[in-house]
């Protein structure tokens, strides 16, 4: 598993005009190449009246599967550029389509290649990207008295806790990045003389939306 990755929250809209020709680009997150082709097909439904609808998506962490389509325009004009935008952001599970409305004034190569690659941005520009990290969820207990010093060792290091219960002793879930695990794990057993318990919850990934933060079940 990836220590962390770029990928599309939000979708969003993007369009440009280049001599006439309006290039509108939908972007949304996905999460298979099935949820894929259907968002382009639904895409194509929805500018049936459109001269091209090109798309391209990646999907994996590692980019498992790419797929770009021309949907007419002249090889390698249109979805191949779009592709290229989506890897050279780093994006994974993404899939874009641009749609085109001829303008009656033809590009040629260079022009289609660039209208397709700057609507595909436009499109990212209007969409909200963020950054998944792998980290792992710690159940800590500890009594009254320890409870402090975890909770100054976790604000010293940034990490998130997600939940406290407080009974007779203090339960404490916290989500720690997987390259400090072992470090917080070393202080809160220095910091409490090893009275404190550490279960493992196991791992999830996490990011930063809007100043919340969230978790994600891949």
């Amino acid at each position: 598993m990836l220590e962390s990755f770029k990928t599309v929250y939000e979708g969003g809209v993007g369009e440009i005009t280049e001599k006439k020709s309006r290039f509108i680009a939908n972007v949304i997150p996905v999460d298979s190449e099935a949820a894929a082709i259907e968002f382009i097909e639904q895409t194509k439904k929805k500018y049936q009246d459109a001269t091209h609808n090109c798309s391209a998506y990646v999907i994996g962490q590692h980019d498992e599967i790419q797929r770009c389509s021309d949907d007419g325009e002249p090889a390698k004009t249109a979805g191949w550029p779009m592709l290229d935008v989506l890897l050279r952001e780093k994006l994974h599970n993404t899939a874009v389509v641009v749609t085109r409305y001829f303008g009656g004034t033809l590009l040629g190569t260079g022009g289609l290649v660039h209208a397709y690659q700057e609507a595909t941005k436009e499109g990212l520009k209007n969409s909200v990207i963020i950054e998944k990290k792998l980290g792992g969820k710690l159940l800590i207990t500890t009594d009254y008295n320890g409870i402090g010093k975890l909770q100054y060792i976790a604000a010293q290091m940034e990490l998130t806790s997600l939940k406290t219960e407080y009974t007779d002793i203090v339960t404490l879930t916290i989500l720690v990045p997987t390259q400090q695990l072992e470090e917080f794990k070393k202080k809160v057993t220095e910091a409490t003389g090893g009275k404190a318990t550490i279960e493992d919850l196991g791992n999830a990934y996490y990011a930063n939306v809007s100043g919340e933060i969230l978790l994600f079940e891949d």
